[in-house]
C-alpha cells in the first residue's frame, strides 16, 4: 500500500509538471516492471497512472486542461482554481479508489472479456 501511495504522489508531482505523453513514454518503461513485481495487472497499472497524469493536466503550474478552460470562459487562473478545488477533491478520491480497489476497476475489463 505505501509504494502504490508514492507511485501516486510520484505521478501526481510529474503531472503537474510535464503534459501527458511524455510522462507516460518516460516512466511507464522504469514503473510498470514495478507495478509488476508489486503484483499489480498491468491494465490496472495504466488505469492508476492515466488518472495520476490527468489530475495534472488540470492543476496549475502546467495545466493545460486549465488553461485552455480560462481563456475559454475569459477568467483567472487564481479564479478557477478556487472554484475546482471540489473537483479536485473528487478526482484525488477517485483515483484512490482505482488504486486500492482493483476488482472494481478491473471490472469492466473482465466483463467484456478484454484481459483475464
Amino acid at each position: 500500500y505505501v509504494l502504490l501511495l508514492i507511485i501516486n504522489v510520484l505521478l501526481l508531482a510529474v503531472g503537474t509538471f510535464m503534459d501527458m505523453t511524455p510522462a507516460v513514454l518516460i516512466f511507464t518503461p522504469i514503473l510498470l516492471p514495478v507495478a509488476v513485481k508489486l503484483g499489480l495487472h498491468p491494465v490496472h497499472f495504466g488505469m492508476m497512472m492515466i488518472a495520476n497524469l490527468c489530475i495534472g493536466l488540470c492543476t496549475p503550474p502546467v495545466g493545460t486542461c486549465l488553461f485552455l478552460g480560462c481563456s475559454v470562459g475569459k477568467s483567472t487562473i487564481a479564479r478557477v482554481s478556487r472554484a475546482m478545488i471540489p473537483f479536485f477533491i473528487a478526482m484525488v478520491i477517485s483515483l484512490l479508489v482505482i488504486t486500492y480497489w482493483p476488482a472494481l476497476s478491473l471490472w469492466l475489463p473482465r466483463t467484456l472479456g478484454l484481459i483475464k
